[in-house]
């Protein structure tokens, strides 16, 4: 499942930056990092940095995969932009795909 949503991400990433966003994705920038340098791959582990880019980030993408609204991760950012009082977009992955 993990791997699924990673290629899936990384399309529709793809896409956006194709049309001129730029983009900064956990998933697709820390899972291959994690999976070579066998790395946790938990909220735990990657949560400092996570914070210091969506710092940087003007505004959250929020892709609406199935269990989207269960991910640890994906909660934790949506609360840190939040806490930012940056944007956050919700987006359907058929925008995109």
């Amino acid at each position: 499942m993990r791997q699924k949503r990673f290629d899936t991400v990384c399309g529709i990433a793809a896409k956006m930056m194709r049309s001129g966003l730029c983009i900064f994705s956990p998933i697709a920038h820390t899972h291959p990092i994690a999976l070579a340098g066998q790395l946790p791959t938990g909220w735990e582990f990657w949560h400092k940095y996570d914070r210091a880019m969506l710092g940087a980030c003007s505004r959250l993408y929020v892709l609406m995969m199935d269990g989207w609204q269960f991910s640890t991760g994906m909660q934790a950012e949506i609360g840190i932009m939040r806490q930012l009082g940056k944007p956050i977009e919700y987006i359907e992955p058929e925008k995109w795909e």
